[in-house]
Order: C-alpha cells, then structure tokens, then sequence
C-alpha cells in the first residue's frame, strides 16, 4: 500500500508496511537493508515498489542514513549495494531519490522547473544538526529556487507521542523552537515534523504538505519506538511521470 501525491511534474510516495514477500517481524513491504531482515526479501520489496511506482529500481537511490547533515549530490545510478553515507541527497538527474524510516521524519523537495529533487532524513539528531536548511541549500547551489521548491514530510513520530527527557527536549527546542511539545498525557516531548515545517519555512520554502499520519500510532506502518526491531517505511520523490 502507497500512498502518493503529485505537483508540476513532481511526485512524491510513501509506503505502508504492507504489501511485500518480509515475513514478521518485518512483515510485509520492509524496505531497509541493515535491520536484519532478509536481504533477497528486501532487494524484492525495493522492486515491487519502484514497480508499482511506475520506476526502475535501478534509478532509485538509497542512503546509509547515519542521523547527521551531511548531503551528497548524486550524479548517476547506484551501484547495487551501495549508497552514500549521509542523511540527504540532491540531483539533477532523472532519478529518484528514497529516505528510510520507522519514526524519524522523512523530507522530500523538488523543483520540477530547474529539474532537481532532494531527499532527507530528519530524526531528532538531523533536526538539531540541520539537514533540512543543509538540503534546501544543496538544492538551489544546484539551481532550484527556494520560491519554486515544493516539500512533502511523510509518516513520523508525533508530538503527542515522541517522549523525551526535558533536558533533551530543552537542548533540542533551543536550536529548533517549533519542535518543543508536550505528549497527550502530559510530559515532555520533541514535535521533530512541526520542527522540519519550520526549518523549511525558515530556509523560504512556502508550500509544504504534511502527513497526518503519526507511525506510533498507526498499526500500518512501521515504528521503532513501538515495536524496536522492526522494518523500515521508503518515502519517494522524483519528477515527471516515470523513470526510463
């Protein structure tokens, strides 16, 4: 199950956990290789994605997400197995980008007029360090403008329900206010979406659409608060209608 939005030749997905060949605990469609899943299970998952996505697996690209700010601007199709290790990426070429997950928020911008997309992973680390400001950055040192860039967050963690001690949450709030929360039964708290959405309005990025979906809450995706060994959720972004 997909879910998907599109803008100006921009598309944007976000899987569920169902739909795929991972039996549990990864079960159904875990797309992340280095959770102990079955890599051949993984590597077919990837496929019926990219595939119902109307995409090559071959022109998605995938990070070793480390929770830091680093981007890296991709200039050409992945070698099987491999992937940059950082937590966001760029390019200006006819690929798709992909941001794992299981609570964290995933970040996917584009200018489908200058032809560059980006992708990030924003956990509560990568929000404090600044990824976000950092990708929007690597976008327009491209060519984007922050006045044509489109942003969707995907599937994350809520502030009602991301507990933290209060003097993480203190650290964190000083460097991103808009992420200081409270939870629904009262104690302290991280709002790491309500903080990405500010960082990008910061940055000058204006239309951002936000999931509503919180993956603790959702028995239909995965999370690592939740569940902690578990799979990982893909989040999308590429332009125009499929990759040839």
């Amino acid at each position: 199950m997909i879910s998907r939005l599109s803008s100006s030749g921009a598309h944007f997905a976000f899987t569920s956990r169902w739909g795929g060949v991972s039996t549990a605990p990864y079960g159904e469609l875990n797309l992340g290789g280095a959770v102990g899943d079955d890599p051949a299970a993984v590597r077919e998952n990837r496929s019926l994605a990219a595939r119902e996505l109307g995409l090559d697996p071959a022109d998605v690209v995938w990070m070793n997400q480390v929770h830091g700010a680093e981007v890296h601007v991709v200039t050409e199709r992945q070698r099987p197995g491999e992937g940059p290790t950082v937590d966001a990426v760029v390019t200006d070429r006819p690929l798709a980008l992909a941001v794992l997950t299981a609570d964290c928020t995933p970040v996917l911008l584009a200018d489908p007029v200058a032809g560059i997309v980006g992708a990030a992973h924003a956990g509560r680390p990568g929000l404090a360090a600044g990824v976000v400001p950092a990708v929007v950055r690597a976008m327009t040192e491209l060519g984007a403008s922050v006045e044509r860039i489109t942003a969707a967050t995907g599937p994350a963690v809520c502030g009602r329900c991301y507990e933290v001690p209060a003097g993480l949450r203190a650290e964190v709030a000083a460097l991103v206010p808009a992420a200081h929360a409270e939870t629904s039964w009262g104690t302290p708290a991280l709002d790491v979406p309500a903080g990405v959405a500010a960082q990008l309005a910061e940055a000058g990025v204006t239309e951002v659409v936000r999931s509503s979906v919180c993956t603790l809450e959702s028995d239909d995706h995965y999370s690592y608060r939740r569940e902690q060994r578990t799979g990982r959720l893909a989040s999308y972004v590429w332009l125009g209608s499929e990759l040839s």
